[in-house]
């Protein structure tokens, strides 16, 4: 049997939630274009996300530690993959549509600069008076204006849905600014799904990470309620936390977390009568939520994260460092944009140079980052 994108469509219809986003109902494109013939318009947006440039540099881009740090840790990219797959699972079993869920998913991050939240504050502050610099907006403007694939327009035109749920993703660390996109109004539940998946992926991976490299303890896990417990069940001793003992922690952190979400956001779902889409977006409230006992628990385990192993001594040193070289970066563009690539140059004249700067910046990898500064400042350096 042959499921073109209409029988697709009709398919949603009739398996989706009632406040699921269907992709026969899309808002569609800033500019008219054919859809295809057996994708939906969400499954053709995530397939463009997955082919730009941009995402291929999430690999070279820090998440907590450096690239060139070991190639066991986490990369920008293997945690925008490991988001996908969380929203995925609570997008399945919550009927949500899985296209678009994946869509805002993979495109998240696309818009983090070298050297992780780190990067993304020194731009902000190199920027104040000329626009600021925030990661959603910049996944958002790369989408829209920086990829340029297409004969017809800049950016990928993907559908205001998929827009929709890049401006607007929401953390602790991310506060969106969605001017265009209803601000007023809430996301779809497939765009607050990846808020969370986002927050159980970074927890779950950074302790794994912090574990692996060591500046995490054993020992310090009964610190935190939540690891404590799951310690306990799972009969893991801290004189004897091996390699297996690390990955079945995580593991099933992340499972408890998934089936938390999954119950927590049903019942919020069921309480406040949420029958429509239309619900979920006047709600005065986010829908996707965790269980009031695991969201304190949370809480302490991310102030756990914070104390023990983001403030660490080795990673503030990297920090630090990567401040100094995105700096230097900035003020060597701005201060004589000569030494930029002449399509940065063009960019320059109708950007200003501040913007076509940061936006060159932001694209970067780590390790071109370093490799750019040698470049500019170590004369030893030729290549």
């Amino acid at each position: 049997m042959l499921f073109d994108r209409l029988q697709l469509e009709a398919l949603e219809d009739r398996t989706l939630s009632p406040y699921a986003v269907r992709s026969s109902q899309t808002r569609g494109r800033a500019y008219p274009e054919p859809e295809s013939a057996y994708r939906t318009p969400f499954q053709k947006d995530r397939d463009r996300v997955n082919h730009t440039t941009a995402f291929r540099r999430l690999q070279y881009k820090t998440q907590v530690f450096v690239n060139f740090e070991g190639d066991y840790y986490r990369t920008r990219l293997t945690h925008t993959l490991e988001v996908a797959q969380v929203a995925r699972s609570i997008a399945r079993a919550l009927g949500l549509n899985l296209e678009l869920t994946e869509t805002i998913a993979f495109a998240h991050d696309l818009g983090h600069p070298p050297f992780g939240h780190a990067g993304e504050a020194v731009l902000n502050e190199l920027m104040q008076g000329h626009g600021g610099f925030d990661h959603n907006k910049q996944s958002l403007r790369i989408v829209t204006h920086l990829e340029e694939r297409y004969p017809g327009f800049r950016g990928l035109n993907l559908c205001w849905e998929s827009r929709e749920g890049i401006i607007k993703h929401e953390t602790r660390y991310d506060l969106p600014d969605a001017q265009g996109y209803e601000p007023h109004l809430r996301p779809s539940l497939e765009a607050q799904i990846v808020n969370l998946a986002d927050e159980i992926a970074y927890n779950a991976h950074d302790l794994d990470d912090g574990l692996r490299s060591g500046l995490l303890q054993p020992g310090q896990l009964s610190e935190v309620e939540l690891l404590k417990d799951l310690m306990r069940e799972l009969e893991l001793r801290p004189e004897r936390f091996d390699e297996l003992s690390r990955r079945t922690l995580v593991r099933e952190l992340l499972g408890l977390l998934i089936t938390d979400t999954i119950q927590a956001t049903h019942k919020l779902l069921v309480e406040n009568r949420i029958e429509s889409l239309q619900a979920v977006r006047q709600h005065s409230g986010p829908l996707a939520g965790y269980s009031s006992q695991l969201a304190r628990q949370l809480e302490e385990l991310r102030e756990f994260l914070y104390t023990h192993f983001y403030r660490h001594y080795y990673v503030v040193r990297q920090v630090g460092k990567s401040r100094f070289v995105l700096e230097k970066l900035f003020e060597a563009y701005t201060h004589d944009p000569k030494v930029l690539p002449p399509q940065v140059q063009r960019a320059a004249e109708s950007e200003g140079i501040h913007r076509a700067a940061c936006d060159y910046i932001a694209g970067m990898t780590d390790r071109f980052a370093l490799d750019e500064y040698a470049r500019l400042f170590e004369p030893e350096f030729y290549r």
